[in-house]
């Protein structure tokens, strides 16, 4: 069985971190299935699914380290190209991907005890994102 759900979420820009753990696990609670996988997709090129311990230390270490990696103020051929501002936008949402696909069991997301289901918005203004959740299973 495959089952589709697709919820909007609102975000305040480059940094923002939403957990969506509750939406995932709902999601496969209503699919009736009680074994499978979930996969959490994100769509759009500028913001990324992941696990982290959903607090406030984690989540300012994970941006903190994009913040290294792809700096927002360096410069970019996307900016040069387009006259925008968000070329580390699409390099961090690259490197972190669109889309993470969690395993259940009894109904149940089998996840750590520290571990949340997480979107990342990377663009530089806020959005609205769709997120696709799909529940494949028995």
């Amino acid at each position: 069985m495959v089952t589709n759900v697709s919820t909007e979420v609102r975000t305040r820009g480059q940094g923002d971190t939403k957990d969506l753990t509750r939406e995932v696990a709902q999601a496969v609670t209503r699919s009736g299935a009680v074994a499978g996988v979930a996969t959490v997709f994100v769509v759009g090129s500028t913001a990324g699914v992941t696990t982290i311990e959903f607090e406030p230390g984690a989540v300012a270490d994970l941006d903190r380290a994009f913040e290294r990696i792809a700096p927002r103020d360096a410069e970019y051929a996307h900016h040069l190209r387009w006259g925008d501002d968000n070329g580390s936008s699409h390099v961090r949402a690259a490197m972190l991907g669109p889309s993470l696909t969690v395993p259940f069991a009894d109904g149940r997301l089998l996840l750590g005890t520290w571990q949340q289901v997480v979107l990342v918005e990377f663009d530089t203004g806020p959005r609205t994102r769709q997120v696709v959740i799909q529940v494949m299973g028995e």
